[in-house]
């Protein structure tokens, strides 16, 4: 089971573009869908989806957080896993560049032969890359922090702060720009990745103008095994106490996080009526109340 899940905020389009992904990346499917009835935002659907392997969640909850490149998803295509990756990298740009927009055009770069950076027409970021890791671990997904304005230079930071909230981590390549890098300063972050609860991840420092931050567009659900774990990460990653809200959190840099009992999706449908107002009136969730009002 992947424990920590990108959730991607829509407002009425999460089931359209779950099916659109599907379409686009390779191995990939719906694997469940169902609705919250009777939120402030009204019935929001929800969707499961993978891609290459790799879990999402999503849900249609209205149109109040725009999703931005501040977490993007890097996705790579190894020629040695796959001899068409050359041309499956070229389609899948093409597919995503429909109704999208190119941050960094696809093209040759001094870091790859072939990369490009493109928002899609739902405001999602991926990074496309064609990458040969040599028998390096290498996931074809990984989820991507990138660091800008009043958050610009702490990426650093907040790889060595994750590594010390999730017990199971591991760090991976630290890459730091050089002087006359410029608009990045010197001992800023060009490329760091690491590894939580079996998930790789990535950070960069972002320097020059920008004009998102982390929100909640895009936030990380960490699926706990029992409200031990639930209070353990809620203590050690709640920075903000006016975003919390049904289990959601903000950390120090302003990245939402969703610390939720792994089978909270059986919690809500056993009893819905009762227990959608239950978790709507929670900060911190509680499993005991959610049972009891499941009945």
């Amino acid at each position: 089971m992947q424990k920590i899940v990108p959730h991607l905020w829509f407002d009425r389009e999460a089931l359209e573009a779950a099916e659109f992904y599907t379409t686009v990346f390779d191995d990939a499917r719906i694997t469940h869908k169902s609705v919250i009835k009777d939120t402030p935002s009204g019935d929001c659907d929800i969707v499961g989806f993978r891609i290459m392997g790799f879990e999402f969640m999503a849900i249609s909850a209205g149109p109040y957080f725009q999703k931005n490149p501040s977490i993007s998803f890097f996705v790579n295509f190894d020629p040695s896993q796959d001899k068409d990756a050359r041309k499956r990298i070229d389609r899948t740009w093409e597919a995503l560049m429909a109704g999208g927009k190119a941050l960094m055009p696809l093209d040759k770069y001094p870091f790859s032969e072939r990369y490009g950076w493109v928002e899609d027409r739902y405001g999602v970021s991926w990074q496309l890359i064609y990458t040969n890791p040599e028998g390096e671990e290498r996931p074809l997904v990984i989820p991507s922090f990138l660091f800008v304005g009043k958050t610009y230079g702490k990426a650093e930071e907040a790889v060595n702060f994750y590594l010390s909230v999730f017990k199971s981590s591991k760090m991976g390549n630290l890459m730091h720009y050089g002087p006359g890098q410029e608009p990045n300063k010197e001992g800023t972050v060009m490329f760091s990745d690491f590894k939580l609860e079996g998930t790789w991840f990535a950070a960069m420092d972002g320097g020059g103008e920008h004009d998102f931050h982390f929100n909640e567009g895009i936030s990380l659900i960490v699926k706990c095994k029992g409200q031990n774990e639930i209070d353990y990460f809620w203590k050690k990653m709640s920075a903000v106490p006016e975003a919390e809200q049904c289990g959601w959190l903000k950390d120090k840099f302003g990245v939402s996080w969703q610390i939720l009992p792994e089978n909270m999706d059986e919690l809500m449908a056993r009893n819905p009526d009762k227990t959608t107002p239950v978790m709507l009136g929670m900060k911190k969730i509680v499993i005991q109340e959610l049972e009891d009002a499941a009945g």
